[in-house]
């Protein structure tokens, strides 16, 4: 088994190379003038059997990138992954060390760029120790790597490169001949593209006043000056033409009809790429049968697909990198990555939860739910919980009314003496008034 090299894949252009020169050439995206035609030979190529080549088709992907709806609708997505906490636990407790490393800038960047792969096919990964003693990587360009014969391209048009397998420490994800899930959006992209360029003109021609100018054949002075005129008269359309010609403006017959035509078609291209990504179409925009039912149902799906990103991260983290984060000395064997499973943000929602329980019988840690809550917790808080737990004091008890001689009660069966009254209790503290005309004391 041959060794393998411990040399760093660098990248850049023909100037201010390392020593040595750069291992990758890099060459600037053809981004503009792609059309559908353009779309389905850059496929054919990166589908190839033999000698496959991917590099017009990551162009394009490059160019879909910059339409503003398919680059929010992808962020949306990702920063749903990229928002949620990841931990490692070994025997059901976090580990701090690993924990520094989850938080740190370098994991969310790898985070994003691995996220990337759903939707560019693959992606190389070259890892290395930084200057800090943290761990860090490089993304290898993806228009040099060949994931079928599993090469690196020195310049993007060769056929041979270098096998990735003599280097160490880099990790592939994806499949060798998947070309990514943009494939899909690509055409959307197109042809809003075109449809929004055929819109502008239509605004820029009919949108805006046409001024006209007539001159006599025979005066060149007046056209010399009637052309100084439209120069410095603003960018509305011009027409100059001598006098006994004509001109015959031609305007569409439905000027609102034909805007409404180029405004359908790209919000129908925007829905189409909104569904591809997203699973639905109105959790980014409202439509017209745009209800909240509606609207929840297809949150959703959009949540399944949140759980399928996440569950790809943790396939990549707890199988293809427990040997590469074992080679740089973190101890990953014998624990697992996993998502934290969120708190509900619903207090109406966890109350009603709390008091199911309660009713239940099942104990709750008060603790808990002043966290929970937001709740600073009592000082004398087992003072007041050893209030609650006494026993209700009894009232003050009545003197029973004497029985009568055949020892039956003057309340009468069945019946329970009445609680003492205020106005009862006023007759017991000031005594029996006496009677005739004996007073109380002998005065």
């Amino acid at each position: 088994m041959s060794r393998k090299s411990k040399k760093q894949i660098t990248s850049g252009g023909l100037f201010n190379q390392p020593q040595g020169g750069n291992t990758i050439l890099l060459t600037q995206a053809t981004r503009w003038n792609r059309d559908i035609s353009h779309y389905m030979r850059a496929v054919n190529e990166a589908e190839r059997i033999d000698f496959p080549n991917r590099v017009k088709l990551y162009d394009l992907y490059d160019t879909a990138l910059l339409d503003t709806h398919l680059s929010s609708v992808l962020e949306k997505r990702k920063s749903a992954v990229l928002a949620s906490q990841i931990e490692f636990t070994r025997n059901g407790k976090p580990d701090e060390r690993i924990g520094e490393m989850l938080s740190s800038p370098w994991f969310l960047d790898f985070l994003n760029d691995l996220l990337d792969t759903i939707w560019w096919g693959c992606s190389l990964f070259q890892f290395k120790p930084d200057k800090d003693g943290w761990l860090t990587y490089d993304l290898v360009p993806r228009k040099h790597v060949e994931p079928v014969r599993r090469l690196i391209m020195r310049m993007q048009t060769d056929i041979h490169g270098t096998s990735w397998d003599e280097y160490s420490d880099m990790l592939f994800v994806g499949k060798p001949r998947n070309i990514g899930e943009l494939i899909k959006d690509i055409p959307w992209v197109l042809y809003k593209r075109g449809d929004v360029a055929d819109w502008s003109q239509f605004a820029e021609l009919f949108g805006q006043p046409i001024r006209e100018y007539t001159y006599n054949v025979g005066d060149d002075e007046a056209r010399y000056n009637l052309v100084n005129d439209i120069f410095g008269g603003g960018a509305t359309a011009v027409f100059l033409h001598p006098e006994g010609s004509n001109l015959t403006l031609h305007e569409a017959s439905n000027k609102t009809g034909s805007s409404d035509l180029y405004k359908g078609l790209a919000s129908f291209c925007n829905s189409e790429i909104s569904k591809h990504v997203l699973g639905n179409t109105l959790t980014t925009e409202a439509g017209e049968k745009g209800t909240q039912a509606l609207g929840t149902v297809q949150k959703k799906s959009e949540d399944r697909l949140l759980e399928k990103d996440k569950l790809f991260i943790l396939n990549v983290l707890n199988y293809q990198m427990t040997d590469l984060f074992e080679s740089f000395g973190i101890k990953v064997r014998g624990g697992k990555f996993a998502f934290v499973s969120p708190k509900n943000t619903d207090p109406a929602g966890r109350i009603d939860i709390i008091v199911k329980l309660n009713s239940l019988g099942l104990p709750i840690d008060h603790d808990q739910l002043y966290e929970e809550f937001g709740l600073n917790k009592p000082k004398d808080y087992d003072l007041q919980m050893a209030e609650k737990k006494k026993p209700d004091i009894d009232p003050v008890p009545v003197d029973d009314p004497p029985a009568l001689p055949d020892g039956k009660n003057p309340i009468g069966p069945g019946k329970k003496k009445d609680k003492p009254s205020f106005a009862n209790l006023l007759t017991r503290f000031f005594g029996e008034a006496p009677e005739g005309n004996q007073g109380a004391l002998d005065w």
